[in-house]
Parts: C-alpha cells; structure tokens; sequence
C-alpha cells in the first residue's frame, strides 16, 4: 500500500451510497485497494507498519505506506467536470454583459488569436484551476486538442479530449470540416492513454451540415469512442430547426441514426417530453450546464423531467468563457436554487440527489463508472478531500448538504488522480499556480491586443 488516508468522513457514492462518519481509505498504485469504518491501525498492522513506525520485519520488505490523517475531511470520489472549453482562459471575464458576445468577441478572436502555444498554456492552468477544485476529471471540446493532450498529461488529470469540428474556417483549420481529419489523427495518437480518452466533437446541430454530422459519429463509432456536440442550446438554433426540418435537432439527430449511449449531448436546454423519450430510448446521455445557461439567459434545462425519464445527466462548467468558475460547488448550489425555484419545489433534488450529477452519475453518464466515479476497493484512486476546519464549514449536520450549499473550491484539501496525490494542503504538488499564470499571461500577449481593440470596438 503506498498511502492510508485516515480520520475521513466517507461518501462513497457507491449503489447502497454507504457512508463511513469516520473511515479509512487505502490506495496502492493506481487503486483503491481497502476502505471502511475505524482508524485504519488495523490495516497497518497488516502492512506491518503500526501508526507509521516500524515493524522490524514489515519494514524489510517494504517501507509502509504515507498516512495521511483527514482530520475530519469529507471524502469524496474525484468530481467530474462533464462538459468545458479549457483553451478558453483567455476569455474569462471579457465582454460578459454584452449580448452578442459570441459574435463580437468569442468566434473573431478564436480566428485572430488563437494558437497551439496559448491553448497549451490555457488548458494547463484550467487543469490546475480544476484540481484546486476536486475536479480529477472533465470533457473538454476544442481546437488544438493535441496541445490540450499535452497539457492534461503534465498536470496529470483524467480527461475526455474531442476536436471540434464546425462548418467554417477556424484557428486550427483554414476550411471548414478540416478538423475532423485532425480529429482522426488526435484519435489515433492517443486511444491507448492511461487518463485521455479521445473523442470526436462537432460543434452544435446547427453548425454543421447533417452529412459532416453522420461522418463525424462514423468516424467516432469506427475507433469506438464517445461523440460529444452542443444540443438544443440556442433559441436561433431552435428556430433554424423548426424553419427547416421541422422538428427539433434531438428528433433530428435521431433520424440521422446519431443518438446512443456514445453520445454526451452538452446543455439541451430547449427540449420537450418528445425530446426526452428520445434521449432516453437512446440513452444518451445530457451534461447540464447550469452556470453558463443561467448567466446568458437562455433557460433551466428540464432536469426533473429527464431523470424521471431516465435520462443519464451530469453536471458540466461550461467553459471558463460562459460559467467563469470551473468548479462543481458553484454548479451543485446553482442547481439546488434554480431548479426548485423553476419548479416551486423547496424539497426538490435534496443535497443527497445532487452530488451524484458529479460523481457516480456523471461516470455513468461517461460509461466510467466501473472505474471511477465512487470510492470502492478496486476502483482507480480518483479522490477528493474537502476540509471541514474553515470558518463556513461548521455545523455539519448533513455532509452532502454541507458540499452543495456550504462548501466551496478553497475547502479543498487534498485530491489524489489515479492514485497520485496532485493537491496536497491546498497546494498543487506538480507545478506552481503563480508560474502557471505567468506562463499564461504571457502566452496572451497577442490575444489581450486583439480583445482590447473589440472592447474598444463596443464603447
């Protein structure tokens, strides 16, 4: 055993959602390897190290593992970001308030500005923004997703990497659909990663041609890997849709054979009980992203309707462009108040329901959750350790509602990925923050010339 973690409080997030008030938690390599109730001195004693000294004999086959003492911590499995954009930093807080901000701002500048060198630097500190946060996990769609690869593999995180390919010129690709042969080539050099899974990634329903749609779920299902797309996101979507086929893109997609359970479907704010049924006779699964929908007026996604029916959902940031934040306690208390208040519901998704939307029931959602996505033996060490000693983590009568509606990204503690301990007392352990934001800010030179020209521009 390499590390016992110990004096936790345990949310497995398992199927019965067993509880351990004061638990132990054992990882060797890449495992879990034992969890339960008590101090964990028991599992010691069988490594042959008592309370970290040594045991003579023990201690000549191997030294024991690091304990690491919880001191009343709330441990949770590694939380999963289903669905974000991490090259795109360098857009976090410019033109927020304006209405056409992705016309004026996101689209120009990507074409303008964008380069390998500054999604690389993007992705790197998004990754550490996100483990700050628990996240050991997260889908991620953009351009130059080989850099991002790059960087994800440094910070070592666990990841899902798709290409986008959109029906116009883009900064990776000078005509338009070029990206899915780099999406092909991106599959290819990484389907065989220890923590990146490759997919493909057409942009939205509405801007991509339904042929480049099917070639891109065909080259997805060729190499067997997930397909992930923005659906029925947009009111002009919406209205392009209705005008031209005369259904919605979910009816849409499902008449082009796109539907599946390789399918992550991002927002679908605008669906109806027709829509539904259809995702989930397909089980598809819908990542809710209810930070950035909120921030740009565009609604509250039907949650309560699709679980009833079945639908796998998760909870996803959004990139750090539309939601700002790339942490999941921001989603889980967003969520808790918009849909009850959608519904005029207090008792609606009690704190118990929320939590699993970025733990078990996102893996689900991912088709992971024989890997990660709970805290039980023989499941990957992806943990979180969220310390209750800060000023607004005490009472804590109820630990699931304490994480949705007390906690926040700076009660993170510790955050183990695959077994490696990639946060420690609140610090990163592989890289330092201030030199990952220098890195970046530096990579923005160019970028911030172009965007200060477009905010002089609107004035």
């Amino acid at each position: 055993m390499d590390y016992l973690i110990k004096n936790v409080f345990i949310l497995t997030m398992n199927e019965a959602m067993d509880v351990y008030p004061n638990g132990y938690i054992g990882i060797e390599g890449d495992t879990i390897t034992v969890l339960g109730h008590g101090d964990g001195d028991a599992v010691l004693r069988r490594s042959g190290i008592e309370n970290g000294g040594k045991n003579a004999e023990g201690w000549k086959k191997r030294a024991g593992p690091e304990v690491i003492d919880g001191r009343g911590a709330i441990a949770v499995p590694g939380f999963i970001n289903a669905h974000t954009h991490a090259g795109m930093i360098p857009f976090r807080s410019l033109g927020d308030d304006c209405p056409d901000r992705l016309r004026r701002f996101l689209f120009p500048l990507e074409l303008q500005a964008m380069t390998p060198g500054l999604v690389y630097a993007s992705t790197r500190y998004a990754c550490a923004e996100m483990l700050l946060a628990g996240i050991t996990c997260f889908v991620d769609m953009y351009y130059f997703e080989d850099m991002a690869a790059l960087a994800v593999q440094e910070m070592g995180m666990r990841a899902f990497l798709g290409e986008t390919v959109i029906g116009e010129p883009s900064c990776d690709s000078p005509e338009p659909y070029g990206s899915l042969a780099l999406g092909e080539m991106f599959i290819q050099k990484w389907k065989d990663d220890e923590l990146i899974t490759p997919m493909i990634a057409p942009h939205a329903t509405n801007t991509n041609s339904p042929e480049k749609i099917k070639e891109a779920a065909t080259l997805a299902r060729r190499h067997g890997v997930p397909l992930t797309m923005h659906v029925s996101e947009m009111d002009y979507e919406m209205a392009h849709f209705r005008e031209t086929y005369g259904q919605s893109p979910i009816a849409f997609l499902e008449s082009l054979g796109i539907l599946g359970p390789d399918v992550i479907a991002a927002h679908c704010i605008h669906v109806d009980a027709q829509d539904i049924r259809l995702l989930s006779r397909n089980k598809t699964a819908v990542v809710h992203c209810i930070g950035a929908n909120t921030k740009s007026a565009k609604g509250v996604a039907p949650v309560k309707a699709m679980r009833e029916a079945g639908v796998p959902v998760a909870l996803g940031t959004d990139g750090p462009a539309s939601g700002n934040t790339l942490d999941m306690f921001t989603q889980f208390d967003l969520f808790a108040k918009f849909h009850k208040t959608a519904n005029a519901d207090r008792a609606l998704f009690p704190a118990e329901t929320i939590v699993p939307l970025a733990t078990s029931g996102a893996a689900k959602a991912l088709n992971r959750y024989h890997l990660i996505g709970s805290l039980e033996p023989g499941k990957k060490a992806d943990v979180t350790l969220v310390e209750t000693a800060s000023v607004n983590m005490f009472p804590r009568f109820d630990p699931y509602s304490v994480l949705v509606y007390s906690a926040k990204a700076a009660n993170v503690d510790t955050v183990f990925v695959n077994g490696r301990p990639l946060v420690r007392n609140k610090r990163l352990t592989r890289s330092s923050l201030d030199k990952l934001q220098s890195s970046l800010a530096e990579a923005m030179t160019d970028f911030i010339k172009e965007a200060q020209k477009r905010r002089e521009q609107r004035q």
